[in-house]
């Protein structure tokens, strides 16, 4: 069950969080799976490449919004400054940066910038003409560089070069935008691409990029994801002007509309209005009409009453009526955490379904903080699950009394919130019933100003009164506060002063799956921010997978006056951090565990898309906890009983997994021995998705060899990973194909040869009667991830 806590931020431990706050909240998300959002603390986190100010004042020559709801815009700017999610970079095919538009952009993003697009090349292979992907920005201020392949002419082209040549470019800008839709950016600024160092003519090459950019949106299905803008950039007057002229020319001229008006337009016309959406860093929120029982994303909200009795109220029916009665059963006797109780779905189409309890707001002045927090709490928990999609019906305005407006208000400004804190892609429903015209409006209306604020969060972020007018508010997550006449109080932000409502306590703010990830990082955070040592210790394999760029971060710290030590001990990677300040250690220390969660991510993806490709089944995972009333429970713990006690058992399912570890038996063809080996907590999600790999439990002493090591019982497991600083301990019970083993030596990378042939080799080795070593992941299947807790009588102490 979802845990929250709050953690005060005092003094010297303010510091480190001001400087490395977002580096923080990736590392407990990624090593315990929590989400953190830190609050009363303005992050003051810089980037290692200083940019000089922009040349070249942005300039919005000419905007128009297409009938898709995107709005096109015509601006003269440098594109090395200019804010926008995606920056389009016209590149070669190497991906070398060395002259025009590229080069700017990597001077000015720095040497990550042509770090990466190397690596790409190295493993991928050169781009081909018309083909485009989408790298890390360098300290450009955006999220992606679009990195697009356009043709190359020769000077003063003929007509038949560039006929040749148009359906490239035509490719280029399509594969951008399909970027665009792959990363749900909410913005893009492409250039001319082509047409300076590659020679295409001005006029045909701006008439082919606005051409193909009305193209593609007007025939793409609703469905689809939609950018807010578009920017046509460039720093030169010529092409902002060739431009400014094919957009006059390619689109139908009339009035400038609002987005409100284009998605009105676009609902008149038959089957193809797009739904009003509006993307907030990695938050996809949209707006749509239908039922709410019928969705099917990964948890729907459910808005019930104080008596827990589904019957009462329309949202609340509907789904008892679609999710069956089991339902009604389970919430009576559910334990409500915060404002809300979650439960299974039953005969819905989704994962889970969190029931809400607001209140009436004519009877309760704390309704509009109760609303606020119920769809705050919702998210966070969401998020905390690892679940990508969140539905919501328009909350309280029925029976408790809201004014739609009010309504739309409060939980949009909450789903802004969240996603100033949110790390990973999640996409945001508002399902209003069809009929339901005025609500939809009110929403539609709400989704349009935040339309035309900056997707960014370069701003404080606004609320709207239910006289519709908007106020800025502070960055910190505080509900809006509206009176019961729908007037603001004194409590509430005044009308010249956008910072007059009091910030809260300096904290960070986690949400956790269960109390174990809870307390695991709770226990991390203070004992990094404790600062009480002049020294930061790492011990993890993934510090060999570092790059060359990663080691020069390292040598960033080195001139900070920090001693920075590698080192390699039994099977062991080992960084070790020293130096007079213990500030500069802790953050040194804690931008090195953010490198290697990025290290770790790229390394999943990379190992998901193997995994793909080789058992030719789509990568999906489930660790579904197993009922402590069951078999499946009571025999585990009976096997840990006298160590350890366990608290949780999660059952793993991975059909790309299975698939591989049906192969591997087929081909060994031996029967699989039921195994545990002990985990970090930060590896559990890794191993559930990919399987195992030795970088995730080295043993104390690698002395059968550097494989991935097995044990048939809980003893030997404690024996063999010995380290003890964990309250919680984290075991992965799998299936195991030994097949023919040979006695393991140190040293062993593979298992030895069978006789004179190297090429014959066994197929794993032992370690004694209790201990085994298999050289290849997909010879073991996860079966349970099995959460256990030292006791005070337990012999390990």
């Amino acid at each position: 069950m979802t845990s929250k806590l709050d953690i005060p931020l005092h003094e010297a431990s303010l510091s480190i969080v001001r400087r490395c706050g977002a580096e923080l909240c990736e590392i407990v998300n990624s090593k315990f799976g929590c989400v953190a959002a830190i609050e009363g603390v303005e992050n003051e986190s810089r980037t290692s490449f200083w940019r000089p100010p922009a040349t070249i004042k942005p300039e919005r020559r000419y905007e128009f919004m297409m009938r898709s709801g995107v709005k096109v815009s015509v601006w003269k700017a440098d594109l090395t400054n200019f804010s926008a999610d995606a920056v389009v970079n016209a590149a070669n095919e190497d991906l070398h940066h060395y002259g025009g538009l590229a080069l700017a952009l990597s001077d000015a993003g720095g040497p990550q910038i042509q770090k990466e697009s190397d690596d790409y090349i190295r493993k991928h292979g050169k781009l081909q003409t018309g083909e485009a992907v989408a790298l890390g920005p360098g300290s450009l201020p955006c999220k992606k560089i679009i990195h697009a392949v356009g043709p190359y002419l020769p000077p003063n082209p003929p007509k038949y070069d560039l006929s040749k040549a148009k359906p490239f470019l035509e490719k280029a800008i399509l594969n951008i935008l399909d970027k665009v839709e792959k990363y749900h950016l909410a913005t893009v600024a492409i250039p001319a691409i082509s047409s300076g160092l590659f020679n295409y003519p001005l006029p045909e090459c701006a008439n082919t990029i606005v051409s193909t950019i009305k193209n593609y949106y007007d025939n793409l299905p609703y469905q689809n994801h939609r950018p807010k803008e578009i920017f046509l950039a460039n720093h030169d007057d010529p092409t902002v002007q060739e431009m400014e002229k094919a957009c006059n020319g390619i689109f139908v001229p009339q009035q400038k509309q609002s987005y409100s008006n284009a998605v009105a337009q676009n609902t008149r016309s038959a089957g193809n209005a797009p739904q009003p959406s509006v993307t907030i860093g990695n938050v996809c929120l949209t707006l749509m009409k239908g039922k709410i029982e019928e969705q099917r994303t990964d948890v729907i909200v459910n808005t019930a009453s104080v008596d827990r009795v589904l019957s009462i109220g329309k949202i609340s029916s509907a789904i008892l009526n679609k999710a069956g009665y089991g339902i009604q059963n389970e919430i009576k006797r559910a334990q409500k955490k915060g404002y809300i109780i979650r439960t299974q779905p039953y005969k819905l189409s989704c994962k889970e379904v969190f029931h809400t309890f607001c209140t009436d707001k004519a009877h309760d002045p704390a309704a509009n903080q109760v609303l606020y927090g119920s769809v705050l709490d919702c998210l966070r928990m969401a998020a905390a699950q690892q679940y990508n999609s969140i539905t919501f019906p328009a909350i309280g305005t029925g029976a408790l009394g809201f004014t739609k407006v009010e309504s739309a208000s409060i939980m949009l400004t909450a789903v802004s919130a969240f996603a100033q804190n949110c790390l990973n892609r999640m996409h945001v429903h508002f399902v209003i019933f069809p009929s339901d015209r005025d609500t939809f409006q009110a929403f539609e209306w709400e989704i349009g100003l935040l339309q035309q604020r900056s997707a960014t969060f370069n701003f404080p972020p606004e609320i709207t009164g239910a006289d519709g007018k908007s106020r800025h508010r502070s960055h910190h997550q505080h509900p809006p506060a509206y009176s019961g006449d729908q007037h603001r109080t004194e409590a509430s932000w005044n009308k010249d002063d956008s910072h007059s409502s009091r910030a809260p306590a300096p904290q960070i703010s986690l949400v956790c799956p269960n109390e174990e990830s809870k307390h695991e990082a709770e226990r991390w955070l203070k004992n990094g921010l404790s600062m009480d040592s002049h020294s930061f210790k790492i011990y993890n394999n993934f510090l060999s997978h570092f790059s060359d760029h990663d080691h020069l971060q390292l040598a960033v710290s080195a001139e900070k006056g920090l001693i920075v030590e590698e080192f390699f001990s039994k099977g062991h990677a080992c960084l070790e951090i020293n130096g007079d300040s213990k500030e500069e250690v802790a953050i040194a220390g804690f931008k090195v565990e953010a490198m290697l969660c990025k290290v770790q991510k790229e390394f999943i993806r990379e190992e998901e898309h193997e995994l793909q490709m080789l058992s030719n089944t789509e990568p999906s995972h489930q660790r579904k906890t197993v009922e402590k009333s069951s078999k499946e429970f009571s025999s585990r713990r009976e096997a840990f009983n006298r160590t350890l006690r366990v608290t949780k058992v999660e059952k793993v399912e991975n059909a790309a997994l299975k698939a591989m570890f049906d192969m591997k038996k087929k081909q060994l063809d031996c029967p699989s021995k039921p195994m545990i080996q002990r985990i970090p907590a930060q590896f559990c999600e890794m191993i559930s998705r990919i399987g195992f790999h030795a970088e995730c439990a080295p043993p104390e002493d690698p002395k059968y060899g550097e494989g991935i090591y097995f044990t048939r019982n809980i003893k030997t497991a404690l024996e063999l990973w010995k380290e003890k600083s964990e309250e919680y301990l984290y075991f992965v019970e799998a299936e195991v194909l030994l097949g023919n083993s040979a006695k393991g030596e140190p040293g062993f990378i593979l298992p030895p040869p069978v006789g004179k042939d190297p090429n014959v080799l066994y197929d794993s080795v032992s370690g004694g009667s209790d201990v085994s070593v298999i050289f290849s992941g997909y010879q073991a299947l996860p079966k349970y991830i099995i959460w256990a807790k030292k006791d005070s009588h337990s012999s390990y102490i």
